[in-house]
């Protein structure tokens, strides 16, 4: 059905119908622009969220990354962000291919309508004017009708009248003529306007006004298929990012099934695990016999010198880095067995303040470069991602240098490329950094091999553990310090000679001890790395320095080295090469 025929006289309503349907385009493209503002607060809501709880660049963070849960939230967290980005998606979507289609659309319509209506107006006016003309050519011709009847009337009346002159009567006859002239001239006018108001009023509502009318319903229909192909877009356009969402959902459930509660159950092991074992049982300390506790103070001062009586018993006690020195030794073993009585009696509940130092160390992060401070198994692990990391960096030099020896071989044949001198810093700078990078790892090699190495089966370490708690039948407060065994940096030691295994807290919460003969010669040794010796009973040394070996290593990591009479103290064992002369069985002093 058509406009033009059906409402060839609801001119002003499809005014008004169509005014209508371009305010409806409108109101529809702000409820799309409205969304599309939805869609972006709530990708920006949903990224915010993702970024606040995204771990942060610390160790603390980076070690919780090795649980697999933290690992499922990280992944959700990042799925959650690519999800948040389909929300951008759409709302980009909605202003380019809606949005702005629709306001393009709804101008374009603006000005059509515009055109169609001026034109209609123009039409309508023009059937107005000839209707106009029509009327005034018949009421024309009306009047003149009426006034030739009158002349023809008068011209009668004159003509019967005896009285009337000739003349008279002639000239109302020629008036009478006159307007039956008029009239007849006023009806062909009247007839030609007629006719031609009959023409222009059919071509009027037969041609120019559906022509129009059907341009109108053109434009209309062309506007409702737009909102119908709008309305489709914006369903289609939620439609395009579902695949991807559902990607970022299955991602999401991806990483919540990759769990594993085992896995981080063990993890917890490997992360805090020490590498000693669990202290033996206590021995039963029998107090109702007075002669035993006698005899269990005397066992401090007579571990000592039992001591002495053996080979190996001369070897002066190992200096700590925070021992006082200038002592007498009589006044040592006086107040090493009264101050352990005393620290029996008072402080039961005290653990040795060297592990205090520790724990505090480690809080400060103040660690040593070889991760001594650390448990054996932490070291290892340590001191194993430290080679690792260097073997890449090497790796990493070693492909720079070959991708800088091919530039130069390119050079050498075609000299206009470039110089191959140019290279040649660059590759001596490489090489240098590869020796040094070797160098640590040899370095690091040897902490790993000795680290390993002091980490006995769990059978020897049971039974050393069990030999350990033999000799100490009347020192249980040395339980509360088992696992509290220091080298002289504060690391942990695997074990603990006669002469460490008590130690009292002084006033100022040091270690002490007895200050014996100088020890005998029993090797010497080679310097490998430069040592700087900061804490008191270290000594610094030089590289390829020779010294004389006093004390070799116990399992600590330290040997004790001698460069003088007076001067001597430890050096880390993987820094020096040991040569020590054995004959028969028994070390030979040099």
């Amino acid at each position: 059905m058509s406009w033009g025929t059906e409402l060839w006289d609801q001119f002003d309503n499809l005014e008004k119908h169509t005014h209508w349907g371009i305010e409806f385009v409108e109101r529809y493209t702000k409820f799309v622009k409205e969304r599309s503002e939805i869609e972006v607060n709530y990708a920006k809501q949903i990224r915010n969220l993702s970024k606040k709880y995204q771990p942060k660049k610390n160790s603390k963070e980076e070690e919780e990354n090795k649980y697999s849960s933290c690992r499922a939230f990280l992944t959700t967290l990042n799925e959650l962000n690519d999800y948040a980005g389909q929300h951008e998606v759409i709302a980009e979507n909605l202003t380019s291919q809606i949005i702005s289609e629709l306001t393009r659309f709804v101008q374009d319509l603006k000005a059509e309508r515009k055109s169609h209506f001026h034109d209609g107006r123009k039409a309508q006016q023009h059937i107005e004017n000839s209707w106009k003309q029509l009327e005034m050519s018949k009421r024309r011709f009306e009047r003149d009708c009426k006034e030739a009847d009158r002349a023809q009337q008068y011209f009668e009346k004159m003509d019967a009248d005896i009285n009337v002159t000739k003349a008279d009567v002639e000239k109302a006859r020629q008036q009478a003529q006159l307007r039956h002239q008029m009239a007849e001239d006023s009806k062909n006018e009247y007839t030609s306007c007629l006719q031609k108001f009959n023409q222009e009023q059919n071509e009027h509502y037969y041609t120019l006004i559906p022509h129009i009318f059907q341009k109108i319903q053109d434009m209309e229909e062309r506007r409702i298929e737009k909102v119908g192909e709008s309305m489709k877009m914006f369903a289609e356009i939620d439609r395009q990012v579902l695949p991807i969402v559902g990607k970022c959902l299955d991602g999401m459930t991806k990483s919540a099934e990759s769990v594993e509660p085992k896995l981080d159950s063990n993890q917890v092991i490997e992360s805090y695990k020490s590498g000693f074992e669990p202290p033996g049982d206590v021995e039963f300390e029998d107090y109702s016999q007075p002669m035993k506790r006698t005899a269990s103070e005397n066992s401090l001062s007579n571990s000592r010198g039992e001591g002495k009586d053996k080979p190996s018993g001369k070897s002066k006690p190992k200096l700590w880095p925070f021992i006082k020195k200038n002592k007498s030794p009589k006044q040592h073993k006086e107040l090493l067995s009264h101050r352990l009585n005393e620290f029996m009696t008072s402080k039961p509940k005290m653990h040795c303040f060297r592990s205090l130092k520790r724990g505090l160390s480690l809080k400060l992060g103040s660690g040593p470069e070889d991760c001594s401070h650390l448990p054996p198994e932490q070291r290892r692990k340590k001191l194993q991602a430290k080679v690792d990391d260097l073997n890449k960096e090497i790796q990493k030099e070693v492909d720079q240098r070959e991708a800088l020896t091919k530039m130069k071989d390119v050079y050498l044949k075609n000299p206009q490329m470039g110089d191959p001198n140019s290279v040649d810093p660059r590759l001596s700078e490489i090489s240098h950094n590869i020796e040094r990078l070797k160098l640590e790892v040899q370095k690091f090699d040897a902490w790993l091999a000795e680290v390993e190495g002091r980490l006995p089966l769990r059978n020897d370490q049971s039974k050393r553990q069990s030999g350990l708690y033999d000799t100490q039948n009347n020192a249980p407060v040395n339980n509360n310090c088992a696992q509290d065994r220091e080298s002289p940096d504060g690391s942990y030691t695997e074990e603990q000679n006669s002469e460490t295994q008590i130690k009292a807290p002084s006033t100022e919460f040091d270690d002490e001890f007895d200050e014996e003969d100088p020890l005998p010669i029993i090797g010497t040794c080679k310097v490998l790395y430069p040592f700087e010796g900061q804490n008191e009973g270290t000594m610094s040394v030089a590289e390829g320095e020779m010294l004389y070996v006093i004390e070799e290593d116990k399992g600590d990591g330290w040997t004790r080295v001698r460069r003088s009479e007076e001067e001597e103290g430890y050096v880390p064992t993987s820094y020096v090469e040991v040569f020590l002369e054995i004959t028969k069985g028994a070390m030979t002093y040099i």
